[in-house]
């Protein structure tokens, strides 16, 4: 049985030995928390969560296909549950046996034969070695001016290190970003004590809560039908779609007070966090643009304004920290802090046996693109399916290279589907009746992916039922005027042909009542 080391015991580092152990490989994982879980393990070295840190991620799109949550588990689980989950998930495939736990790989080099793995004092040789060690680990903080200057008494730090509310408790904070874990942990100090809390940002984003209607954002942002628009319609077209499903939920920025994010959302951006807009309405957060330079405990904002603080902490996003990977290693894959030259994020023509999971910046839940990866790497590595074609490989990183040294973020619907299309087990709406709805306009549960091909599940198809229609989402075979207009529209420029031609097709049902057909008529 062939030994394949696995760098990282979070969650990517676990599918990924899951599944490589049921295609006939040893796995070994190594990893230098103190216990399985990368993030979600609590430990200060590894993990980037917070004491009152919830998911921002629904429970049906943060598990894997292997293992439901327990019943009863909160929408949004905190960051302990998960981790508990992620502990269960490795017993379940007996994984803590083959984890070397407090261990740091220092090195990964080409040898004679493989791969050597150094760590310690020691050196072991894999024919094949896989890299899972998280895309947010390194945290970014900008210069600016004056900053080694700042005297406040909390100090500066990115959120990364953010662990200790009663640090700002009754202190004034400001909070720089504007992504998920800027506007959260800027909710967080709000509610939690601190006396004040400002918010600066180069760019207004548009805010979607967790919850639209009662049903999770990610069951609605994160569809199938969603990532067929975004492949299919012409960049402007997809993005007033998409600006319109925020506008419905939750209005725009201006309306609570903050500033006016730009016309286009995709030029603006889109983040998620629950609670910061209606503070910012209720004026318990005040928004600023950028900072301009920091002098001791005064910041001055590029708008002229003055204000000063006793803490700061910066939501700047993270680079890519592989410091492990050889010279020669680094070289191949023109690893830069924001880039990795990848075949779809995993290969690499020049690099046989070495592989790479979880590393891409996304928008949306992790799990399910994860296990989607995983068992495409599985799969071509035990022969299962077939291997990319050389040109195929070199056509993609030469796309690699065209993103620039800033490759844009993509989405986790996006990622799901490009990963069970190589895997062979995207789904086909046409082959499951009771679910066709559910499959383009529902969520994009890990086990909508165990339906067919390789490692299907028989149970697959009433679990994922269950999961859909948890929020609302019906997995009637019937369509209503407006999704099937929306699908009538994809079949005329939809890449994937099964999709367009069911769509287009007379097999695509539409409920018959007199109230749908005036709608239609109309």
């Amino acid at each position: 049985m062939q030994r394949v080391a696995v760098i990282g015991a979070g969650p990517g580092g676990l599918v990924a030995a899951r599944y490589l152990q049921s295609e006939g490989f040893a796995p070994v994982l190594f990893e230098q928390a103190a216990s399985a879980g990368g993030q979600w393990s609590g430990d200060a070295r590894c993990s980037g969560v917070w004491p009152s840190m919830r998911t921002n991620t629904s429970r049906v799109l943060t598990q894997f296909s292997d293992l439901p949550h327990a019943p009863g588990l909160a929408t949004y689980p905190s960051n302990r549950e998960i981790g508990d989950y992620l502990l269960r998930y490795a017993a379940r495939f007996d994984l803590g046996a083959r984890t070397k736990l407090r261990t740091t790989v220092r090195e990964i080099a080409a040898v004679p034969g493989g791969w050597a793995v150094r760590h310690g004092n020691q050196e072991e040789v894999f024919e094949k070695v896989v890299v899972a060690t998280g895309r947010f680990q390194h945290a970014c903080i900008p210069e600016v001016p004056g900053l080694a200057s700042f005297s406040g008494n909390a100090g500066v730090a990115h959120t990364f290190a953010y662990k200790d509310p009663e640090r700002y408790r009754g202190k004034r904070v400001l909070v720089a970003g504007c992504a998920i874990s800027a506007l959260e942990i800027a909710s967080d100090l709000c509610m939690l004590g601190a006396a004040r809390v400002v918010v600066c940002h180069r760019r207004q984003r548009y805010v979607l809560p967790k919850l639209m209607a009662g049903v999770p954002s990610d069951h609605r942002a994160f569809t199938r039908y969603q990532a067929l628009a975004e492949e299919s319609l012409p960049r402007d077209e997809f993005g007033a779609m998409l600006k319109q499903l925020v506008l419905d939920a939750v209005g725009s920025p201006e309306q609570y007070g903050a500033p006016k994010p730009a016309d286009n959302i995709l030029d603006a951006g889109l983040t998620l966090s629950q609670h910061y807009l209606p503070l910012v309405a209720e004026g318990r957060i005040e928004v600023r643009p950028w900072l301009d330079r920091v002098a001791d405990t005064q910041v001055r904002f590029v708008d002229g304004r003055v204000e000063d603080f006793d803490g700061i902490l910066f939501g700047t996003g993270f680079e890519l920290s592989l410091p492990f990977l050889s010279e020669p290693i680094r070289r191949t894959l023109n690893l830069g802090a924001q880039r990795i030259e990848l075949y779809k994020h995993t290969f690499h023509p020049e690099l046989p046996g070495l592989a790479f999971v979880g590393l891409w910046d996304q928008s949306g839940p992790m799990f399910p693109p994860l296990e989607n990866q995983a068992r495409w790497l599985a799969y071509v590595w035990s022969g299962a399916v077939a291997s990319p074609r050389p040109e195929a490989m070199q056509l993609g990183l030469a796309e690699c290279r065209a993103g620039g040294a800033v490759p844009p973020k993509t989405k986790m619907n996006l990622m799901a589907l490009l990963f069970a299309r190589a895997a062979g087990v995207e789904p086909e709406p046409a082959r499951w009746p009771e679910l066709q709805r559910a499959l383009l306009f529902g969520p994009l549960a890990p086990i909508s992916f165990r339906l067919q091909g390789r490692d299907a599940l028989p149970d697959a198809a009433s679990r994922f039922a269950g999961e859909a229609m948890a929020f609302g989402c019906m997995t009637s075979p019937q369509f209503d005027a407006s999704e099937l207009e929306k699908l009538r529209r994809l079949a005329h420029v939809a890449p994937s042909p099964d999709i367009a031609a069911w769509a287009a097709s007379s097999e695509a049902p539409v409920q018959r009542s007199a109230d749908r057909a005036a709608t239609m008529a109309r």
